[in-house]
């Protein structure tokens, strides 16, 4: 593999933020706009470059997630769990290899289940989970995960807060 040019780097990186070992979420519109907590998520090697599963039989490993920059990052402490960066960027190299030949499913066999895939072949533990799943990864994201800006923030609820609003003032405008 070769080094990361600087264009495609940048795309793994909100402004110039290392996201090595980090599990990504970006916001999956228009899902996100009414449940907040569900979105798009990949995983970073150990340079930054991000990975997820983005259709049937394709996953993205140029570091462009297919809804957008992430928003949201889950550092993973490798020094913790014991963990090599070789073998970070090996499992995630076959998670990538096994989700190549798998049609995508939105509630059963998804980005999170990509995610967890990867996350399951590494000898770890991390915030108290060594067995994934997308249940456990999407609630640790949106428990956990740091927003990498305000305008993340924004992306992930704001939309969200509209639809609340306007439902609010017609029931209350009736």
């Amino acid at each position: 593999m070769t080094p990361p040019s600087s264009s495609r780097s940048s795309s793994t990186r909100t402004a110039c933020q290392d996201l090595s070992f980090c599990i990504l979420w970006s916001p999956l519109p228009p899902i996100t706009w009414i449940i907040p907590f569900i979105g798009h998520t990949g995983i970073a090697n150990s340079r930054g470059i991000a990975s997820d599963f983005q259709g049937p039989y394709f996953v993205g490993d140029s570091g462009r997630m297919a809804f957008g920059p992430p928003t949201r990052a889950l550092r993973i402490d490798l020094e913790k769990s014991n963990l090599t960066s070789q073998q970070w960027d090996d499992a995630i190299e076959e998670a990538n290899q096994v989700y190549r030949g798998r049609m995508h499913n939105i509630c059963c066999d998804n980005c999170h289940s990509h995610v967890s895939n990867a996350l399951n072949r590494m000898p770890m533990e991390a915030y108290g989970i060594s067995k994934w799943d997308m249940v456990k990864l999407c609630f640790l994201i949106f428990f956990r995960a740091r927003f990498l800006s305000f305008g993340g923030f924004l992306c992930q609820f704001g939309p969200f807060l509209v639809v609340v609003l306007i439902i609010v003032l017609t029931t209350i405008l009736k």
